[in-house]
């Protein structure tokens, strides 16, 4: 049993500051350091050791979620010089193998048997005789490139360090490629150690190359670049107006995405020898996830719906059929043909191919009888699956970065649902405000509770990341709504989020502290400093990842050092940390011990 007297001791400093006419007190500053913060943290880990170990239901719960995992998925192919190449995870592999053809060309596993290495990114160049891949360890994500020869198996340039996720450009040379390292875009021809700096900045790329190599766009969220390869000119910076797609089609127009005069983005076309001069070309009706431009055809995604449109016009033709109310992603097109994923809630992602008009479509399992959709007062769309309650519950969001939670297969949901429980998925609208966002989160949470489907005894909050940060929102502003939350690589300080991990990155969607209007609203809704002395807070576990490099783990020790002080429940305030993991790689054992714990605060277990 985990009490008041058993949380590790956290010295708590005097330290206050005068910020924008604002008094912050920050007593676990020192917290932020992970070498003073050593002890401390070997302490917590035996604490939850300690307790996870009376959590006997863990096991059963790795057993069916790691069954429930192990299935097998395909990405959609790409196909260059005539060559397929697609990854594919077969059940019982760890990681998905990149495969050119029916061969096995890159497996993760036999470059590290520890299985620590990842394949982050891959491009092939055009006629298919040479991949571009980056290679990362221990989940870190600091990817280093290399170059491979398809036919002789040889890595024949690289590493080169510092390309997180980059995206890579192949000129029709073959030999050349345009890329981006310690965010500079850079032009790079095998074999030459001196690269040449095409474009420096404080941003993420994307990078496309048109078919006939002449014309390279550069897009971030805020900035759009066009550069002529034909001349030596720097690229072109476009007054862009909210755009954030640019690129030359294989037919050699530009396409535009925008969302200028369209809330949910619009689709123009112009010639690239004019780019500032577009024409309406499709609107969609939600915001668009993908564009693949075919022979005759253009095939529009967006995160339920594929549209096809004529390519002169961009005349709706048909909507295509899907095989059920699920989620559609990673769009891909070649010739006649393009190619999509499909998930929804009890469907694993699985490719299907659009050929000429018709769709091939895989088998798809029954929908759960228990599925409902809600809306609550202020508008917030809850997907409910389980039976009505009231019952043990897991309510989850993510609610930023534009991003809308869509019907996706998962064995974490799956498991809880099949013990009894029910899990609901709040698709939160990305507002101007983030407590906007908190708000709509904590409605749902009522509306669950005054429609019957659970009681706040029963309620458990989960999230991710922002996720992560939304839930420690709402447990430190309404903690009397939960009997759980959990908080995973969650942003807690938001007063200090710039300072490390790639907080200085996500300014567009946080705001800065250094404008004194957005600091105040950081303060407002930081968890961090939303933790009040004496309030019954509900049982929290957070998690956080040694090598996560885009949430420092120090917003996780923070806020468990505030509340494991502050609380005056009798629930735990916990830790889990993992050394050597990173942002993106949890996996089954930690579904099983947050399971495990959700299910011992509400009752599912009982």
């Amino acid at each position: 049993m985990v009490s008041v007297q058993s949380y590790p001791c956290a010295e708590r400093l005097t330290l206050v500051e005068q910020v924008h006419g604002c008094t912050v007190a920050d007593p676990y500053r020192w917290l932020e350091d992970p070498l003073a913060s050593e002890r401390w943290l070997r302490d917590q880990d035996d604490l939850w050791l300690t307790y996870a170990a009376s959590l006997t239901s863990r096991f059963r719960w790795k057993s069916r979620v790691r069954q429930l995992s192990d299935v097998s998925s395909v990405s959609t192919p790409v196909w260059r010089g005539g060559r397929c190449f697609t990854l594919r995870r077969e059940t019982g592999q760890q990681y998905a193998v990149l495969y050119v053809d029916e061969t096995p060309l890159l497996d993760p596993k036999q470059l590290d048997p520890s299985g620590l290495t990842t394949l982050d990114a891959w491009q092939p160049s055009p006629d298919g005789t040479k991949l571009a891949y980056q290679l990362s360890r221990g989940g870190d994500e600091r990817s280093a490139l290399s170059v491979l020869d398809i036919s002789s198996g040889q890595v024949i340039d690289g590493p080169i360090d510092g390309c997180r996720y980059s995206p890579v450009a192949w000129l029709p040379d073959n030999d050349t490629f345009y890329y981006v390292r310690f965010r500079q875009v850079r032009r790079h021809r095998l074999g030459d150690p001196d690269d040449a700096t095409v474009l420096a900045g404080e941003a993420s790329y994307g990078l496309e190359i048109s078919a006939d190599g002449r014309w390279l766009t550069i897009c971030t969220t805020t900035d759009v670049w066009l550069a002529d390869l034909t001349t030596d000119a720097l690229p072109r910076h476009l007054p862009q107006e909210a755009t954030t797609i640019m690129s030359v089609g294989p037919d050699g127009r530009l396409y535009v995405v925008t969302t200028q005069d369209a809330p949910t983005g619009r689709i123009c076309v112009g010639d690239p020898t004019e780019p500032t001069v577009w024409h309406d070309y499709i609107r969609p009706t939600a915001p668009l996830t993908g564009l693949a431009v075919l022979d005759d055809v253009v095939l529009v995604s967006t995160a339920t719906e594929i549209t096809v449109h004529d390519r002169l016009t961009g005349r709706l033709l048909r909507t295509l059929e899907l095989p059920g109310h699920g989620s559609v992603g990673s769009l891909s097109g070649h010739g006649q043909r393009a190619w999509f994923t499909y998930t929804d809630s009890v469907t694993p992602p699985t490719v299907c191919c659009y050929d000429a008009g018709k769709v091939q479509t895989p088998l798809r399992h029954a929908e759960p009888s228990d599925t409902h959709q809600l809306t609550t007062s202020s508008g917030v769309e809850l997907r409910v699956i389980g039976k009505p309650g009231p019952r043990p519950t897991i309510l989850y969001g993510y609610g930023g970065f534009g991003q809308e939670l869509t019907p996706t297969y998962s064995a974490f949901a799956l498991a809880w649902v099949e013990a009894g429980g029910s899990f609901v998925t709040a698709t939160l609208r990305t507002r101007h405000s983030k407590q906007e966002t908190v708000d709509d989160f904590l409605a749902a949470a009522e509306h669950l509770i005054a429609e019957g489907w659970t009681t706040a005894d029963q309620l458990a909050i989960c999230g991710e990341s922002n996720g992560g940060l939304l839930t420690a929102a709402a447990l430190t502003q309404r903690p009397e709504l939960f009997a759980a939350a959990v908080c995973s690589a969650p942003l807690t300080d938001m007063v200090r989020y710039e300072l490390s991990g790639l907080g200085e990155r996500w300014t567009a969607e946080y705001g800065t502290a250094q404008d004194p209007d957005d600091f105040k609203n950081l303060l407002s809704y930081s968890p961090y400093h939303r933790v009040a002395d004496g309030v019954k807070y509900p049982a929290v576990l957070l998690t956080a990842f040694g090598n996560d490099t885009r949430v420092d783990p120090l917003h996780a020790r923070k806020l468990c050092a505030a509340l494991q002080h502050a609380t005056a429940s009798t629930r735990p305030v916990l830790l889990r940390f993992e050394p050597d993991a990173g942002h993106t790689t949890g996996g089954v054992n930690l579904a099983a011990d947050i399971l495990a714990f959700v299910a011992h605060q509400t009752g599912l277990d009982s």
